[in-house]
């Protein structure tokens, strides 16, 4: 099935069976049931199998799935076989925190280049990562095949600098913003809202309702 007809919850959480199946793989194990994948994710059984049924027969009846070639299957699915350079935009309080966090749970992905517009910190090695002034943010994609930017600048910023990184060649924007950002048909932006992510906890925490993971539903 093409990657378009997934749904995104299912989408959401390729990456969680991922990480798990490279702890399995590094411990040695050989193969693993969808079972044992349940209650070490926290996802029903029953949405794996779904889950893993877009993608075709990926294990045997009685058997269940082969570590290292599933491992392999969703490395290539979500290209983990080979390095994603990725941009920041704004290096302020969550910008440094987002170069320290350094992606630890991939080795494909790399803060390569980072971009503000303060002199103080333009031309530094920010945790090994240079931090350049913002009119050369276009340039300096195009030189390292940057295809992703992560967006931590002020939201009455955000718009214009969206519209650059798009002129740039940029094809995701990982927005933490709270700026609603818009970008032309073939740009994904997908939005991190952290104060929304929190009130909705609160939410929950005050109601009588249990709380739900997007990523469980379809």
């Amino acid at each position: 099935m093409k990657d378009n007809q997934i749904p995104k919850a299912t989408a959401k959480r390729l990456p969680l069976y991922y990480r798990y199946l490279r702890i399995l793989n590094n411990a040695g194990k050989k193969k693993v049931s969808s079972t044992e994948l349940s209650e070490a994710v926290q996802v029903d059984s029953a949405t794996i199998r779904r889950d893993f049924s877009y993608f075709g027969e990926l294990g045997k009846r009685g058997y269940g799935y082969d570590v290292q070639d599933l491992m392999q299957f969703f490395a290539k699915t979500l290209n983990d076989d080979q390095m994603t350079n990725v941009a920041l935009v704004g290096v302020g309080n969550l910008g440094s925190a987002l170069l320290k966090y350094k992606f630890h749970q991939s080795n494909s992905i790399r803060v390569s280049a980072a971009f503000d517009v303060n002199d103080d910190i333009v031309g530094r090695i920010v945790d090994g990562i240079p931090v350049y002034p913002m009119s050369d943010m276009k340039e300096q994609i195009e030189i390292q095949q940057i295809d992703i930017a992560i967006l931590t600048v002020p939201a009455q910023k955000s718009q214009d600098v969206v519209n650059t990184l798009v002129d740039a060649g940029i094809k995701g924007i990982l927005n933490f913003t709270p700026a609603r950002i818009t970008a032309p048909e073939g740009v994904l932006i997908q939005n991190v809202d952290l104060t929304n992510e929190l009130q909705t906890l609160i939410y929950f925490l005050h109601s009588n309702q249990p709380s739900f993971d997007e990523t469980t539903e379809d």
